[in-house]
């Protein structure tokens, strides 16, 4: 199952790259719809390609979470169209550095394309998959991520790679959508649902317990909104699984989700760059 799974996420955002590059994005991960809603100020994202904006996916704004400092060094999961890269590259300066991770060719290209235009250069768009990081040990600051890590089959391994590359007294930085009530068995098993961000959304508990088995302290959480059935396009869900959602209004939510590894801070060190 988790093979069938990362085969249709990796397809999905495939075509959601293509669709970006081509003008016509379609709906986002969430059931929220795209772009950047009402997440980012307009001050935050002056001067970014307004194509950029549109193709924006996420449910949250992880930059206002993680507050970023100068000379960081900062690894965004899943960067996607590389909103979230591009705006932490402008907050850790010339002297930090912004590795954007994502597993599919079209989105890091896409992401390649924005960055030029927009004129950043501390940042490095890398391939790869959640599971397996590929980055040292005790690399980065802070680790960041939008929308994304409920997509994985497997969670727990994805917190313990994120443990990995964070250095001692780093932070992990996320917004995610989260269940608040125990879901049914026929609603995880949807393939479609998964790859939106619904089916594989961890319950709250769930997700505290993973962070706490990976090794993390000062785990934080709180809800940023409910979702419903309204928030889906019409059309989006079949019947069956619109009846089957029906009874969980409300319990489907977007959520800022804060850690800390272990140890002590030391003084920012600046980018480390790597060859590939």
């Amino acid at each position: 199952m988790d093979d069938v799974l990362k085969k249709a996420v990796r397809e999905k955002y495939a075509a959601l790259a293509s669709s970006a590059r081509s003008g016509s994005a379609g709906c986002c991960c969430s059931p929220a719809g795209c772009g950047c809603g009402p997440y980012y100020a307009p001050e935050e994202t002056e001067g970014l390609p307004r194509d950029l904006l549109e193709a924006s996916l996420g449910c949250g704004n992880p930059i206002t979470l993680a507050g970023l400092q100068p000379g960081e060094v900062v690894l965004d999961l899943g960067s996607g169209a590389g909103l979230d890269v591009l705006l932490a590259a402008r907050q850790v300066g010339s002297a930090g550095r912004v590795y954007g991770l994502d597993m599919t060719e079209e989105m890091l290209a896409l992401a390649r394309e924005h960055q030029l235009r927009s004129g950043v250069t501390n940042v490095e768009f890398i391939k790869g998959e959640m599971e397996n990081i590929p980055l040292p040990d005790n690399h980065v600051d802070v680790v960041i991520s939008n929308c994304v890590i409920n997509l994985a089959a497997d969670k727990s391994r994805v917190l313990r790679e994120v443990f990995r590359v964070l250095r001692p007294g780093g932070r992990l930085a996320v917004s995610d959508m989260m269940w608040r009530r125990e879901v049914p068995p026929v609603l995880r098993q949807n393939v479609e649902l998964w790859v939106s961000c619904v089916a594989g959304a961890p319950g709250e508990e769930e997700y505290r317990r993973l962070l706490e088995e990976a090794g993390f302290e000062g785990i934080a959480m709180e809800v940023v909104r409910p979702f419903g059935l309204a928030d889906f396009p019409e059309g989006a869900l079949p019947e069956e699984v619109r009846r089957q959602l029906a009874g969980y209004e409300g319990a489907l939510v977007s959520a800022s989700i804060r850690a800390r590894k272990p140890g002590e801070r030391n003084a920012v060190s600046g980018a480390r760059h790597l060859t590939y």
